[in-house]
């Protein structure tokens, strides 16, 4: 049963990504097909398996990036690691909105001056430019997922 709940719950982080990828404004397809059509996608660009010798350190942990902005329109997912009472930042506010989702861990969420903890297999929305932010409320590693399209210079 455990390993059932595993397999829906990848099945949901792997749903929301597929949905925030295909959600684009109109004007943003014609942009998207430009990039499309220079950028010549395969199965060894379009794979990215977890490698820490290609994390970012932070002060707190580190981060890794599946797909950075440069990938494809803006479009990111990262994977941050917090060590425990940590937060890589404080609250903040920004223009793109964003998607986390913890995978281990237990995260206390700020969101316009409430909080609220939970654990693994949450997620946490934040709008535009709305403070928010995330730390670690737990005695181990935080793990979450970060999904955001960064603004197009």
């Amino acid at each position: 049963m455990k390993n059932l709940f595993k397999s829906y719950n990848y099945l949901f982080i792997l749903s929301v990504f597929l949905i925030l990828l295909s959600h684009e404004s109109k004007a943003q397809e014609g942009y998207k097909n430009s990039v499309e059509t220079s950028k010549i996608f395969t199965i060894e660009n379009c794979v990215n398996q977890f490698n820490m010798a290609d994390t970012v350190q932070t002060k707190v942990g580190y981060q890794y990036w599946f797909a950075d902005k440069n990938f494809i329109d803006g479009r990111t997912l990262k994977m941050s690691v917090v060590a425990p009472h940590q937060a890589t930042h404080a609250p903040h506010k920004h223009i793109e909105d964003e998607f986390f989702f913890v995978l281990e861990g237990t995260a206390t969420f700020y969101l316009d001056g409430k909080t609220m903890t939970a654990g693994s297999y949450t997620s946490f929305y934040c709008p535009s430019m709305v403070m928010h932010g995330i730390s670690n409320a737990g005695d181990t590693e935080l793990k979450y997922l970060l999904i955001k399209k960064y603004q197009k210079k």
